[in-house]
């Protein structure tokens, strides 16, 4: 037909030949193009022989028609995915796949699309942590906008794969799977990504780390808690860490009364409270956590708390309640500060700690002295009525009522409650002044028998002020009545393990 053609030999007595292009052909009559193949036009006689023969010029041109007008195609052989030959096998081969609809070609390892995108992953940023679900984020180029998936090979050991669907051509995120993050420390991960082309991208190592460690450990939602109640270290093993800490801490002393004239103590200051966020190095890291003032017997102005300092922040100790006796009236300053005693002042706060004590009620009976100062208010003033206003302490915060319930810390979810002043009068029922909420301890009461005198100690790990003490009624001084304790303080640390 009209575009086709076939190479025929020439050939003569003495076997020279000459190759022709025949172009038509009717019956035996051939139009040709001489001396084709790199052969010379010869002279032929009647009885020389014309045959077909295979020539270069028929392997070379025979499927290829690049005529500008050609109207032809190549034939190639198809079939489904499943019935594509192995790729080692067929190292340079071609392909048409019914299942895509693709032409597909073999590498020697894989078939792959001829137009295929090459997957390149230039980057793995995150930390794969021994025993903790983390993400990874990956950047490159051709991940496609689909069913990229992700192998992770253990040196030594089984290849984990995840599939996951890229957020764009360059950029995806992926789970690191339970038997990655299940293996040791120090083990290196291989990691490479296929994108729906069937591209293999090239390595990139990330080798797993220990979790941090140190004081009693939880986790709730996306964070890890660390809680230490007594001084120790954290030891951090990731670079650069964004930490959230609470920071709480020793609550003071409550004060002692004057036994001989019936002088009542004010209510310890609570713990110093700090919270924030901080960025740890991978190292150990000394945590502080301070003691709460200790009660003392008589006219004494109650012990302040010591400091708990973690990350190079430091929370200052709750300042002591102030005592009857008139040199010491005065509550002290601290992280909060303690109320006063008989005619004193309540101590000040430290800002952005806590708040100051309250004052007293002067001489004026019933006595009340000032409250200790809390993280989320100030200490009540004395009053002379009986009534919720008596010297209470100030109340802590449960902004961290979530730290609190992760790690089970706290007093229903407050921390750094002020300690209640000592409590005189003859009312009944009997009446104290409270502690405020975050482990402020009571103040001592007269209403009752000795004991009640005493003032209660802050709840430990609060950073709660000690309650201050009374006297019995009427006027029957308990040289042994004791000032209540504060509340030791507490240290918290936080981080979300999706982000490391």
């Amino acid at each position: 037909a009209s575009g086709d053609f076939f190479f025929g030999t020439l050939v003569d007595t003495s076997n020279n030949t000459e190759i022709i292009k025949v172009t038509a052909r009717s019956s035996d009559s051939m139009t040709v193009l001489r001396a084709q193949d790199n052969t010379s036009a010869r002279a032929f006689s009647v009885g020389d022989r014309f045959e077909l023969r295979p020539t270069a010029a028929l392997f070379e041109n025979a499927h290829l028609d690049n005529t500008p007008t050609s109207t032809g195609s190549l034939g190639l052989p198809k079939g489904t995915t499943a019935q594509q030959p192995t790729a080692s096998a067929t190292e340079g081969h071609i392909r048409y796949d019914t299942d895509d609809n693709v032409v597909y070609y073999s590498d020697g390892n894989n078939w792959l699309k001829i137009s295929s995108v090459n997957a390149v992953l230039s980057s793995v940023t995150g930390t794969i942590v021994n025993s903790l679900a983390t993400t990874l984020t990956l950047a490159g180029t051709g991940f496609l906008t689909s069913s990229l998936t992700v192998k992770f090979t253990p040196s030594g050991g089984s290849t984990s794969s995840v599939s996951v669907t890229p957020s764009s051509d360059t950029a995806a995120s992926v789970a690191v799977p339970s038997a990655i993050y299940g293996q040791s420390a120090s083990t290196v991960i291989a990691i490479v990504v296929v994108n729906a082309d069937g591209s293999t991208s090239s390595g990139i190592n990330k080798t797993v780390v220990a979790a941090p460690s140190g004081g009693t450990i939880s986790t709730s939602g996306n964070y890890r808690y660390h809680k230490f109640t007594s001084s120790g270290t954290w030891t951090n093993t990731i670079a650069s860490l964004s930490t959230e800490y609470l920071i709480v801490a020793g609550g003071g002393a409550g004060a002692g009364h004057n036994n001989s004239n019936a002088r009542l103590g004010g209510g310890g200051g609570a713990g110093g409270l700090r919270n924030g966020t901080a960025t740890a190095a991978a190292q150990g890291h000394t945590i502080t956590v301070g003691g709460g003032g200790s009660g003392v017997n008589g006219s004494f102005q109650g012990n302040s708390g010591s400091d708990s300092t973690a990350l190079s922040v430091t929370s200052n100790g709750g300042g002591g309640g102030g005592s009857g006796d008139s040199g010491t009236a005065n509550g002290a300053a601290g992280g909060s500060g303690g109320g006063g005693g008989r005619n004193g002042s309540g101590g000040a706060g430290t800002s952005g700690q806590g708040n100051a004590g309250g004052d007293s009620n002067g001489p004026s009976n019933p006595q009340s002295q000032g409250g200790g100062g809390g993280a989320g208010a100030v200490g009540n003033d004395g009053s002379t009525s009986n009534g919720n206003g008596n010297g209470h302490g100030g109340a802590g915060l449960n902004t961290y009522s979530a730290w609190a319930t992760a790690t089970s810390s706290g007093d229903s979810g407050y921390f750094a409650g002020g300690g209640g002043s000592g409590w005189h009068g003859s009312y009944s029922p009997e009446t104290f002044a409270s502690g405020g909420s975050g482990g402020g301890g009571d103040g001592g009461s007269s209403n009752a028998d000795d004991s009640s005198c005493n003032g209660q100690n802050g709840t430990a790990n609060t950073g709660g002020g000690g309650g201050g003490t009374s006297t019995t009624s009427p006027h029957n001084h308990v040289s042994s009545a004791t000032n209540g304790s504060g509340g030791s303080g507490i240290v918290i640390l936080r981080y979300d393990v999706t982000s490391l």
